[in-house]
């Protein structure tokens, strides 16, 4: 094989349309770009999201409330889940992780009060609510802000 039998695979190549190269090409004179108008224009047409004089839709809808763009998410985790681990275990973000029972967590996990825990558990976690607190100290385990 020398270089010049090199060549790409059948059909993984075809030419470009060479626009504006005279009427019997099929596309010259104006290239596509019809009789004049804005789109014609060298230069011309719209920012994007310009609605052509209308009220853009992101001026249209309502904003509300504040989205703080450094939050940190938790992920959450009801209490329910938790019964995947056996009597006596220690859950952690990186024991809910190995269960499965989260499949990412960058920041921190948050217990909720969803369902009922049946087993004795340490329970470590960046946030608990009330009420999940209370339902796994209440099946003999422990709560533990880290």
């Amino acid at each position: 094989m020398n270089l010049h039998d090199l060549s790409p695979a059948a059909g993984s190549t075809h030419v470009a349309k060479r626009k504006g190269r005279g009427i019997g090409t099929g596309n010259g004179k104006t290239a596509g770009r019809g009789h004049k108008g804005q789109w014609a224009r060298s230069g011309g047409g719209v920012r994007i999201g310009f609605e052509g004089g209308q009220m853009p839709l992101a001026r249209r809808l309502p904003k509300r409330g504040f989205n703080n763009i450094f939050a940190k998410r938790l992920e959450t985790v009801n209490v329910s889940a938790l019964n995947k681990f056996e009597d006596g275990a220690t859950v952690d973000a990186a024991a809910l992780l190995d269960k499965g029972v989260l499949s990412k967590c960058e920041y921190g996990v948050k217990v909720l009060g969803n369902g009922e825990v049946t087993r004795k558990l340490t329970v470590r976690a960046s946030a608990f609510s009330a009420s999940a607190k209370e339902k796994i100290e209440k099946a003999g385990g422990t709560a533990e802000v880290i």
